[in-house]
């Protein structure tokens, strides 16, 4: 027995059929007016130039509170000398009430019993009058913001974000070193630690000569694309008189030469900021007032009287007194080895057997004992024999060693193959980096 079958479309029907589906699925796969624009019509930009991103509105989550920081009237209130943040808020029209309440709201509120003259207060009132948020920028980093929900007060602090930077900066010397760092772009702040760094090695009130020539790499801040301040020297040179030194700092803050010897060294060079050394070491000098040859063993600075003198390095204190020819005088015993001699002083401000740091200081310049003017007289003995202050080696204080000196060299390597390279870029293409 034959089986039933189902049912035939005519032939004539099912062209038909397929006939309108092929078209239906053409006219799907053509693309609409506006998604021809979006994918063939290409936008151009131009550099340098701020362009709005589309953002659906209803993809954009509200602002939650009644009370929108954009809505607000905003007061702003300098505190002046001698105002207290009581009379602040009475003249701003807020009384003693919410005062003693906003402040007692954390420790964050409570420092602002201890603003200054100049700090800036803003507050922002609803439309009501009522206060709603009070903001006091801290800094040009940090701003202390209290809200306000219609119950109590909340505070938090506002933090922006500063992007660090690597810069460059480089000059030969034509009149002295101040002038030429100075138009070089440095900071007084980055002078004056670029010749603590090198002070050392350079007396950078006798030793500069035209020609010589320093080399920079800072950090240099930046909050919101503007620069800020400095940061710290990553690494310099300096070469004076055709000899090159180099300092780069470590990651525990103090710098080292490229071989990780200490920049640093027991002794200061100089224990007393001067203006002019008017008598040298010299072993047969004439003296100026008995007219006698004597050897002069030490170094004579010149320098406003009250100068401080400071300790060349650590020790104890030998001798702290006075007599006719030396003046007030200190003598300074560092270990078993050297001995450094103060003369002359107007005060003495250490004892005898009283410990000093490097940089303490022992008294203040001036002109007692025998003398043809105010002055500092200072010595410097080795095991007993008197040495050049000047041009004698100072032992190094303490200096990288192991795996710590050999990560060091890598580091310092880097960082002076990178100052070579911007100097070349930078004598090259006639530019200055900022």
């Amino acid at each position: 027995m034959k089986g039933t079958s189902s049912p035939r479309f005519p032939r004539k029907n099912l062209f038909f059929i397929i006939l309108i589906s092929i078209a239906m699925l053409g006219l799907a796969m053509i693309p609409s007016s506006q998604q021809e624009t979006a994918s063939h019509v290409e936008r151009k930009f131009k550099i340098g130039k701020p362009y709005p991103i589309d953002i659906a509105t209803a993809s954009a989550t509200p602002l939650s509170g009644k009370d929108k920081t954009d809505e607000l009237i905003w007061k702003k209130h300098v505190i002046e000398s001698g105002e207290s943040l009581a009379i602040a808020f009475d003249n701003i029209g807020l009384d003693g009430k919410i005062l003693h309440s906003l402040i007692n709201t954390d420790a964050n509120t409570k420092q602002l019993e201890r603003l200054r003259p100049g700090n800036i207060l803003q507050f922002g009132f609803n439309k009501e009058g009522k206060l709603v948020e009070l903001r006091q920028p801290r800094n040009h980093l940090e701003t202390l913001i209290v809200r306000h929900d219609g119950s109590t007060f909340s505070s938090e602090m506002d933090k922006k974000e500063i992007e660090t930077h690597i810069n460059f900066s480089h000059a030969t010397i034509k009149t002295s070193f101040w002038s030429a760092a100075d138009k070089a772009g440095l900071t007084a702040n980055q002078i004056m630690e670029i010749a603590a760094l090198f002070g050392w090695d350079i007396d950078f009130a006798l030793d500069i000569r035209a020609g010589d020539k320093f080399e920079v790499l800072f950090e240099q801040h930046y909050l919101d694309g503007y620069p800020v301040d400095r940061g710290e020297i990553l690494a310099a040179t300096f070469t004076n008189m055709g000899q090159t030194f180099t300092a780069v700092r470590n990651n525990d803050g103090k710098y080292y030469d490229k071989d990780g010897l200490a920049m640093r060294k027991a002794f200061l060079r100089s224990p007393v900021n001067f203006r002019y050394v008017s008598s040298n070491f010299n072993p047969r000098r004439l003296h100026p007032v008995t007219g006698k040859v004597k050897p002069h063993r030490g170094t004579d600075y010149v320098a406003p009287v009250g100068t401080p003198i400071w300790a060349a390095g650590d020790g104890v204190v030998l001798e702290s007194a006075y007599n006719k020819y030396n003046g007030n005088y200190v003598f300074i015993k560092h270990s078993a080895k050297y001995v450094t001699k103060y003369l002359h002083l107007t005060k003495r401000m250490v004892k005898k057997g009283q410990r000093v740091k490097q940089g303490d200081t022992v008294g203040t310049l001036g002109g007692t004992g025998r003398v043809t003017g105010p002055h500092l007289h200072y010595e410097f003995l080795v095991n007993g024999q008197h040495k050049n202050p000047r041009t004698v080696d100072l032992p190094q204080a303490n200096s990288l060693s192991g795996n710590e000196q050999v990560t060091f060299k890598k580091q310092a390597k880097q960082q002076l193959d990178h100052i070579q390279q911007l100097g070349k870029l930078v004598v090259n293409n006639d530019i200055l980096l900022n």
